[in-house]
């Protein structure tokens, strides 16, 4: 607002200073009187004032542009500093991110490279019963001893399962691992309808096939249970076929196979866990009848024992009632024996004993 002054009076100062010199300029006429060139000197001098009003306004305005320049300078420079600043830590901060974003497209390519094993894995059938064979050794390690179980053991029949599973008083279980996955995938990857009828017929006969060998070869009777489990090592394979293929369930059912995916066979591990826990409990229980029937065996010697014990009590008792008679007589007779009155003479009068005394103090 003070600059905007300055610029106003400044502008005033100069219109008036040409106003002047325009009089000035105006041809002179004859001097009339002192009078009026009086007036011309006074004119002259505030003009002259005013000049010199008006440098000085000049050089204060010069001052105040250079000042506020000055300020405008600072200030954006410290803007421009602010700004570099913040600039490079948004730099930093982008440089870290896309550190970031490198290990994690490095892990993403790792990941993509494991997938890619996978898939190759998957795509060799031995290598594919390898990889459902550990997958259901680890669940069945995980929940079993090692006494309950046997991988790749021999039945009577030269078969070889991929598991057994001894079960309390009963023939082991019999788990297979080996899952036809050919037809599987190429149901998934048909395109169209001709595509998917075809590779759906694949896996009804894959899987059919695979599940009369099942039955064929691990149901023995009298060797092993009449039902067996198949394994399949996804559980999204697993539910695909629930869904869409309820005949081949159907089919296993009627040929007691029974179809699991990884977390239905943690379940089963549990039931047998349970099966066998209750075995162990009978087996204790029929161990703890037996100490309970040895225990009231002990039980009835000991009251016969204590019986005779207190028979023995008892007839003695009773020997030492009659030894208390006897005392009491003994007392008796000893107290008679000290009353006998003596003679003046000094012999004691004679005592004739009882006729039977002799007799009584014998049966006494």
């Amino acid at each position: 607002m003070p600059d905007t002054l300055l610029l106003v009076l400044a502008l005033i100062i100069a219109g008036s200073v040409a106003a002047i010199i325009v009089l000035l300029l105006r041809p002179r006429a004859p001097a009339a009187d002192p009078a009026a060139e009086q007036r011309i000197v006074e004119l002259n001098a505030r003009v002259s004032a005013m000049g010199d009003l008006l440098v000085k306004a000049q050089s204060q305005l010069q001052q105040t542009v250079h000042e506020r320049l000055d300020a405008v300078t600072a200030r954006l420079g410290e803007s421009m500093q602010n700004s570099s600043k913040h600039t490079g830590e948004h730099l930093q901060q982008l440089h870290a991110r896309l550190a970031v974003i490198d290990s994690a497209q490095k892990n993403i390519t790792d990941l993509a490279s494991q997938v890619t094993t996978l898939q190759q894995v998957l795509a060799s059938k031995q290598q594919r019963g390898a990889f459902g064979q550990s997958r259901m050794e680890i669940i069945i390690q995980d929940g079993l001893p090692k006494d309950c179980y046997e991988f790749q053991a021999t039945l009577t029949n030269k078969a070889r399962p991929d598991c057994i599973v001894r079960l309390p008083s009963s023939p082991p279980l019999v788990i297979d691992a080996k899952f036809p996955l050919e037809a599987v995938t190429a149901f998934r990857e048909s395109k169209n309808d001709d595509e998917r009828k075809t590779a759906s017929a694949r896996v009804r006969q894959d899987i059919g096939k695979h599940i009369a060998d099942i039955a064929e070869k691990y149901l023995i009777p009298g060797e092993t249970q009449d039902m067996a489990l198949m394994f399949v090592p996804s559980e999204s394979i697993y539910a695909e076929l629930y869904d869409g293929f309820d005949d081949i369930f159907q089919r296993a059912y009627r040929a007691k196979v029974i179809i699991v995916s990884p977390s239905l066979l943690m379940l089963a591990i549990q039931v047998i866990q349970q099966i066998r826990r209750d075995a162990k409990m009978r087996e204790a229980t029929d161990k703890i009848l037996a100490e309970v029937g040895m225990l009231i065996g002990d039980v009835q010697r000991l009251r016969d024992r204590v019986e005779n014990l207190d028979k023995h009590f008892g007839q003695a008792n009773t020997d030492i009632k009659q030894i208390v008679i006897s005392a009491d007589k003994i007392v008796s007779r000893g107290e008679k024996i000290h009353g006998v009155e003596f003679d003046d003479d000094g012999e004691s009068a004679e005592i004739i004993p009882a006729p039977n005394a002799r007799k009584l103090g014998a049966n006494r």
